[in-house]
């Protein structure tokens, strides 16, 4: 019975790959795909999506299992399994701005792509903030006035740096998480029990 995955692009996809293989996973069929969007090998089948698009082909079943970062599921919280923590993908989401922007006397504009989390971190600090939801790069938003700070995914901070912003208040860590689909980890649970044993180790409720 084979098992599928859904994987997002870029930084996370190469990070789990080094992970599948230093746990004894051949992994090359998904280094060499090209431009494929789905790939098959020995042991599964991989999709790669968009990172906001890996929890919902596993909740709507069209894969098993998923690699996506915690930012995510904070945000859009989707009806799937969240099985663990992953030790690659570590971040920060942080509140962040121009130094002055500590110092407010009226209700401020945040920037963010995440307006979920960013209105329960106000809302538990018993702020009152306006939220602009933004896609791109959020870091522009205090720059050329549109928010006075910004709510983000930090890891190193350099972009920060860059553009003349600092962190403000570091909000929750972030990690990469394995997550399922509820069904399959019942119906298919002869073969995923013992991938996901391979990938992690022991130590995994079931």
């Amino acid at each position: 019975m084979t098992i599928s995955i859904a994987l997002t692009k870029g930084r996370v996809e190469k990070q789990f790959l080094q992970y599948l293989k230093s746990r004894g996973f051949h992994v090359e069929p998904l280094v060499e795909k090209g431009r494929k969007l789905l790939v098959e090998t020995d042991a599964f089948t991989c999709i790669f999506v968009k990172g906001f698009d890996v929890a919902t082909y596993v909740e709507y079943g069209i894969c098993d299992l998923g690699i996506v970062g915690e930012d995510i599921l904070a945000e859009t919280h989707p009806d799937v399994f969240d099985l663990m923590p992953l030790p690659f993908g570590k971040c920060r989401f942080a509140l962040a701005g121009k130094p002055e922007a500590v110092r407010h006397q009226r209700k401020r504009r945040i920037a963010t792509k995440y307006p979920n989390v960013t209105e329960q971190f106000f809302r538990e600090k018993g702020e009152s903030v306006d939220i602009v939801k933004l896609e791109g790069s959020v870091e522009l938003a205090p720059i050329v006035g549109l928010a006075d700070a910004i709510v983000d995914i930090v890891e190193t901070g350099n972009t920060l740096r860059e553009n003349g912003l600092t962190v403000i208040e570091e909000i929750q860590p972030v990690t990469a998480r394995l997550i399922a689909n509820r069904s399959a980890l019942k119906i298919k649970k002869q073969a995923i029990w013992p991938f996901i044993e391979k990938l992690q180790g022991e130590g995994v409720a079931k």
